[in-house]
């Protein structure tokens, strides 16, 4: 379903021409996933845990490489009987497939602020291809050496390509993934 979240990190800085190397920042950055509810509201998860590793080369930022993992485990919900559901073998079956892994192998710049990180997304054994929509508080070609950069990010899924394919009367099909990723020098 995620991840997703987590290419994110794809973008942390474009300076020099050597490979930067950047570690993210879990205690400021957050994943979510919303799902329609009932076709009149939604329901919202968040995964508070994650790593992530990210290597570009400011000259070459389509050859990023970006990997991120979440703990599906650490998984929270707005009420039990949700988290319950989420965390069981309908949806992410935590207890045989723990994580949530994005691996970003492109990173394209859209403008000054703004890029897409294409790669694989990888929950409960299911690997596809996804596209994370990024936006950065600092422009990446501008920032200063050894800055810490954060990216927001967006991706949307469909949770049934992931065998999440339970209550498909009930909830939505679409999952809208959304991340804030803090990214700081290794």
């Amino acid at each position: 379903m995620f991840k997703p979240f987590v290419a994110l990190l794809a973008a942390p800085l474009l300076l020099g021409n050597a490979p930067l190397a950047y570690v993210l920042d879990a205690s400021a950055s957050s994943v979510s996933a919303k799902v329609p509810f009932f076709g009149l509201s939604s329901k919202t998860a968040t995964f508070p845990e994650m790593t992530g590793a990210v290597s570009i080369t400011p000259d070459q930022p389509d050859a990023a490489l970006i990997d991120v993992t979440i703990d599906a485990r650490a998984l929270t919900a707005p009420d039990t009987a949700t988290l319950n559901r989420l965390r069981g073998e309908k949806f992410f079956w935590v207890e045989k497939y723990p994580s949530v892994r994005f691996v970003g192998t492109r990173l394209t710049m859209t403008g000054a602020k703004s890029g897409k990180v294409d790669g694989k997304l990888t929950a409960r054994g299911v690997t596809r291809s996804e596209t994370l929509a990024v936006t950065f508080d600092t422009p990446p070609t501008s920032a200063a050496a050894g800055q810490a950069v954060t990216l927001n990010g967006t991706m949307t899924i469909d949770r049934r390509n992931y065998g999440m394919k339970s209550y498909q009367l009930i909830v939505g099909k679409q999952v809208t993934i959304r991340l804030k990723a803090r990214m700081v020098p290794n």
